[in-house]
């Protein structure tokens, strides 16, 4: 049996990227909404305009999972240690539009530290989101803490915690 490989040194989250209906629409909420900065964007980029690889697989197939994918993404600087990618996809047809809910396989959500939960709660509000009920943490590790999930206007799920 070979030796396993050396483990690399993980150094930091690079990204979270998330693929959105409308690109335009949710790059204007988490630029002008949110505060985000755009850092730059690629595309349209079409595998039908690419060449393939040795095995005949489109550049989409082999990069991404994805064959005869059509795909423009937007890079974002969320904090100033987290880059966010929005990414929409043209291609292919049959690709689904739903979001997993939090307990489904994929599920997720981005969770934003705040000065004010209330404060935000109003804000976002106001911009298009959806709150649920607020959690107030009397106890424990986290006693004092304040946190609230909320959906952003594509139904993406946010966590803001103060």
């Amino acid at each position: 049996m070979s030796a396993a490989p050396d483990k690399p040194n993980f150094l930091a989250v690079d990204h979270i990227s998330w693929t959105v209906p409308d690109l335009e629409e949710a790059l204007a909420f988490y630029r002008d909404v949110i505060g985000a900065e755009e850092l730059f964007r690629l595309g349209p980029l079409d595998a039908a305009d690419m060449p393939v690889d040795e095995q005949g697989r489109d550049w989409m197939a082999t990069h991404v999972g994805v064959p005869g994918a059509r795909l423009t993404l937007v890079m974002l600087k969320l904090t100033d240690t987290m880059n966010f990618q929005l990414v929409q996809y043209d291609k292919p047809a049959e690709r689904r539009q739903d979001v997993p809910r939090n307990c489904d396989r994929g599920g997720h959500h981005l969770a934003l530290r705040v000065d004010d939960v209330d404060k935000a709660i109003a804000y976002l509000t106001a911009h298009g989101c959806t709150a649920m009920e607020t959690i107030f943490i009397p106890e424990g590790p986290l006693a004092g803490k304040k946190n609230v999930y909320m959906t952003d206007p594509f139904g993406h799920s946010l966590e803001i915690v103060d």
